[in-house]
């Protein structure tokens, strides 16, 4: 299981694929299954080993490309000296340029499977597509999946989580929330907008580390807040669990093809409701009516922030529970992995089968002759054996 080197995993704070990959290897680990995890930072999982490839996690060179690409090359090392002395039977890669060793890795006889974690149009559709047959991808969402049906696609499985880490709370205070980066995609501007309106103060609990972030803080965000807003910052774990577990709900306004979206069902699993508006997977996580508030238009989301005050916050935690607990997270890539092997072995069978032709056109066999009152033939291809 490879990991990005940016967060630990689990994650301290902010970290949505880590956050996924550990309660992945925990899950598989709980069904019987040797897991080794290799990425950065400390062993916080189940894993069976854990490798670490850097000194320490990279997070603050988090989107420059050259971790990215110097990660890969660790990990091609340090998983060839596994292969030498132990069994490997799939590698599952969560990264980005981890993919590009694909190559490497079957020429050690290993099957990569790849769970797209982002975006699967524009240049990362051109990416995945270059890659081929090279990968076995992993979809995760029905969304995802139809943005780019022609990817070499092995199955989809909805990220998920650990509902027992999770607080339940019913009682809200009197705010609604913000979770997730500063920027154009996600919106946080329409929350704001949307908050005021209906005289709710929100909690801003956003990451806002890199460049491009902090110019859409200053630019958009700042000349929107009042005095009852709160700038939290970036979340902890604890702190996370807290604020969306006593918010009156989740404001999620994306503006993109969200592939998935974490937050929704760790809101949800807290008893908190989700006001969305639609894109991407939104409509796969919320249950509209019940869970939570998908909107088209942001002049919708005033109106649902005070419709889902009514929700029960029960029948949010039970369909996270139903449909997004970290059980399904390891069924499911169960049914990805045994999909890539079964097509493996049936490969490998058909590659066997075309080695050798026992009669290939043009070669008498024996018993025949070629030509009418010919005598017949006592073997085939010279050096051929029975």
């Amino acid at each position: 299981m490879v990991v990005p080197p940016y967060f630990d995993v689990p994650p301290k704070a902010y970290g949505g694929v880590e956050a996924v990959v550990a309660d992945l290897v925990d899950a598989l680990v709980d069904r019987g299954h040797r897991v080794t995890l290799l990425g950065a930072g400390e062993p916080g999982t189940k894993a069976t080993r854990f490798v670490s490839v850097w000194d320490h996690i990279q997070a603050e060179r988090l989107g420059d490309p050259f971790p990215e690409v110097l990660h890969a090359l660790k990990i091609r090392r340090a998983l060839e000296e596994i292969a030498a002395c132990d069994r490997i039977d799939i590698v599952h890669d969560h990264t980005f340029a981890g993919p590009l060793n694909a190559l490497f890795y079957r020429d050690l006889g290993l099957p990569t499977v790849v769970t797209v974690h982002g975006p699967v149009d524009g240049d990362c559709y051109t990416y995945y597509s270059e890659l081929r047959d090279d990968v076995a991808m992993v979809a995760i969402s029905d969304r995802q999946q139809a943005i780019a049906p022609d990817l070499n696609w092995v199955g989809r499985v909805h990220n998920a989580l650990r509902v027992d880490d999770w607080p339940f709370q019913p009682r809200k205070n009197d705010y609604a929330l913000f979770l997730g980066r500063y920027n154009e995609c996600k919106a946080p501007h329409l929350a704001l907008q949307a908050a005021h309106e209906v005289g709710m103060p929100l909690v801003l609990a956003g990451k806002c580390s890199e460049p491009p972030e902090k110019a859409y803080f200053e630019r958009v965000v700042r000349p929107l807040l009042t005095e009852d807003d709160v700038v939290f910052g970036m979340a902890d774990a604890t702190d996370k669990r807290k604020l969306l577990s006593e918010a009156k709900c989740l404001l999620f306004p994306v503006q993109w093809e969200e592939p998935f979206g974490m937050v929704m069902i760790e809101a949800m699993v807290c008893g908190t409701p989700v006001v969305a508006l639609r894109g991407g997977a939104v409509s796969e996580v919320i249950v509209d009516g019940v869970t939570g508030r998908i909107c088209d238009d942001p002049a919708e989301l005033p109106a649902a922030i005070a419709e889902v005050q009514t929700y029960d916050p029960q029948a949010c935690r039970d369909h996270v529970v139903a449909n997004f607990g970290a059980d399904t997270l390891g069924g499911g890539y169960e049914k990805c992995y045994r999909t890539v092997l079964r097509q493996r072995r049936a490969a490998k069978v058909a590659r066997d089968a075309s080695v050798f032709t026992p009669w290939p056109v043009g070669i008498v066999q024996p018993g025949s002759s070629r030509y009418p009152g010919e005598p017949a033939l006592t073997g085939g291809m010279a050096g051929d054996s029975a």
